[in-house]
């Protein structure tokens, strides 16, 4: 291949003649060769510049040559490692390869099988790099420059190129349904549809019609046939966030579809098959509500085939003037304001606060400082009342829903000490209804009697509602 440029390469062995040796064929052919003498200096000189190649002796002082490789690796994904020894075996050679080192030569080596394997490995790089400046637009929407959401990208980056299921877990508002939507567009499906859908948004009784779809006459209401959201992503990708809300029974049915990869509308006599590949994001410890048996096992296994934990804001702080800044542009547009940046101080508070609801409670936090804003420069009174003031946009809809009408609910039945048909009077509802809402809530209304929670008010109704289905 052709060496116009310098390519750099970093070479580690701890033999002065063979690290001179290697050096001087390699600057021969017209490459920028680092020297060092232990695995410890590599990673260190690959903190500061990253080469387009690792030669490396296997037998080293301290960390050896594959220890070496795993941690490469690890760190920079792609970066093609050419690993010597004097030592070589056909199973050392074999587990290499298959750790994925990209040759693997034994000394004394060839000079022009040397110069063949380094210059694949460069091709490959190459190309590998070029594709990475080509396609940074796949995670555009994603601001960071921080360490830890660096790896998270790497891994994110990594996994798109195949078609695994991947959860993705994170505290509420850390940016999962961004990640998924990432990963999509770095993925072979970029092309196809990306279908988002928030499993706990949805009434229980609308989601399996939603996801799976339902014939025309299927139930009351459907008037018409409806394709499911896994029929409209076929081709492409369905993101299924707060997967750990999803009812039981609709995870048999989930799993089944998962298994067959093809899905039967409500109502249909025969299955649609479809090609999607499947996301999926949570907040909840799953593992604790397996062993509570409110998550299937095995669809759990089925979904986690790769797992991303996104980091919370406070983990990656260094990010926070960045986001708010980034937010802070968009923002003023829509407010149809000309807004420069943030005073120090008020910069430094946001930086320090303690950001329990995580990027989208910045964003909000950001959204009321631009609204409120006077002047180009946004000041530290703005910011702190801004952090003072509950910011309700931090809870999903469908939580904030679910929190009113429980607490809803429990005021009524402390005001009118249990008596359902009471309650259900001051709440305009059928007393049918009224059972209905405390059903799904787990209201006892014996319990607000210091009755016991099977009184005859508790109970007779829920037997009658079932007798007029």
């Amino acid at each position: 291949m052709p060496h116009s440029d310098k390519l750099p390469i970093l070479v580690v062995d701890d033999d002065p003649d063979m690290l001179r040796l290697l050096s001087l064929r390699l600057s021969a052919a017209g490459h920028a060769v680092t020297s060092v003498g232990s695995a410890e200096e590599a990673l260190a000189r690959l903190e500061l510049s990253r080469p387009r190649l690792v030669v490396s002796d296997v037998r080293l002082p301290g960390m050896d040559g594959l220890a070496l490789f795993d941690a490469i690796q690890a760190r920079y994904p792609g970066l093609p490692v050419i690993l010597l020894t004097a030592h070589g075996t056909i199973p050392d050679a074999v587990d290499a390869t298959m750790r994925g080192v990209f040759s693997y030569l034994t000394k004394p080596f060839d000079g022009q099988e040397l110069m063949a394997a380094v210059d694949r490995a460069l091709a490959a790089s190459a190309s590998a790099a070029s594709q990475a400046d080509a396609g940074e637009a796949w995670r555009s929407e994603i601001v960071s420059r921080s360490a830890v959401m660096d790896e998270v990208l790497a891994e994110a980056r990594l996994v798109a190129a195949g078609d695994a299921s991947v959860l993705i877990r994170g505290e509420s508002g850390s940016g999962k349904e961004l990640l998924a939507n990432a990963i999509h567009r770095a993925s072979r499906r970029a092309k196809g549809p990306f279908v988002a859908v928030n499993c706990s948004a949805i009434p229980e009784a609308l989601l399996e019609s939603e996801l799976f779809g339902h014939v025309k006459g299927a139930f009351t209401g459907a008037v018409a046939n409806h394709r499911g959201l896994f029929q409209s992503a076929d081709g492409g990708t369905l993101f299924l966030d707060e997967i750990g809300d999803m009812p039981p029974a609709l995870q048999v049915k989930l799993l089944r579809v998962l298994q067959e990869r093809q899905v039967r509308p409500v109502g249909a006599q025969q299955s649609v098959p479809v090609d999607v590949r499947i996301l999926s994001a949570t907040h909840r410890d799953l593992e604790a509500a397996m062993a509570a048996g409110e998550f299937r096992e095995d669809l759990y296994y089925r979904l986690n085939v790769v797992t991303l934990t996104l980091p919370t804001l406070a983990e990656r702080r260094e990010d926070i003037p960045l986001l708010a800044q980034h937010f802070l542009q968009r923002l003023a547009a829509k407010y149809q304001k000309r807004l420069n940046g943030f005073a120090p101080d008020a910069l430094s508070a946001l930086t320090t606060a303690a950001w329990p609801g995580n990027v989208r409670q910045l964003h909000n936090v950001v959204e009321q400082v631009c609204a409120l804003a006077t002047a180009p420069l946004i000041p530290l009174s703005l910011v702190q009342r801004a952090l003072r003031v509950p910011t309700v946009e931090v809870l999903p809809f469908a939580e904030a829903k679910r929190r009113f009408e429980h607490d809803y609910l429990v005021g009524l039945l402390k005001l009118t000490d249990g008596q359902v048909a009471d309650a259900a009077r001051l709440a305009e509802r059928n007393r049918t209804e009224f059972y209905r809402l405390l059903q799904k809530h787990g209201l006892t209304p014996g319990l607000f009697r210091g009755e016991s929670p099977d009184g005859d008010e508790g109970g007779a109704p829920v037997a009658d509602e079932r007798q007029e289905k």
